[in-house]
């Protein structure tokens, strides 16, 4: 029985160091996604200050629509960027959850073993004072039961 709880606990405790190592992985994944938004809400914004027609500068249209269309494509990559931000921490918090009954299995299993194992010295402590118990009066007994009067 001990045995088979102690298999449970080590595949408990592998499930549950899977889960952190997916945790950290998922975790590292969300923080690239928000640096890279980080950098390409700055280049944006450089490039933006760029604009041909900034400060009553003359241009061409074309030069116009082309600032305008790379501004709409980094517009577009941001949003999308943004989507994944979203699914990346969604999922890391799916995994933080996932943890967390994990590790609360470890400790369950870890608290019935621990549990077991006090009612098993529980048992083996009531099995000696039985034996001491047992042991004990016998040689007295034995000795006084020539000395007892017998009664009739």
């Amino acid at each position: 029985m001990t045995q088979s709880l102690h298999t449970l606990l080590e595949h408990a405790e592998r499930q549950r160091d899977e889960s952190m190592a997916s945790l950290l992985q998922a975790e590292e994944a969300a923080r690239r996604l928000r640096e890279q938004s980080a950098q390409l809400h700055v280049y944006r914004d450089e490039y933006r200050q760029r604009h041909p027609a900034l400060g009553g500068r003359s241009t061409s249209i074309d030069i116009l629509r082309t600032h305008q269309a790379f501004m709409q494509r980094l517009d577009q990559a941001l949003g999308q960027l943004h989507g994944q931000i979203e699914n990346a921490e969604a999922r890391a918090a799916r995994l933080r959850s996932e943890l967390l009954a994990r590790e609360t299995r470890v400790a369950s299993v870890r608290k019935l073993l621990e549990r077991r194992g006090q009612e098993a010295q529980r048992v083996a402590a009531r099995q000696d004072q039985r034996r001491s118990d047992d042991a004990a009066p016998a040689p007295l007994w034995r000795g006084a039961a020539g000395r007892l009067p017998v009664l009739l």
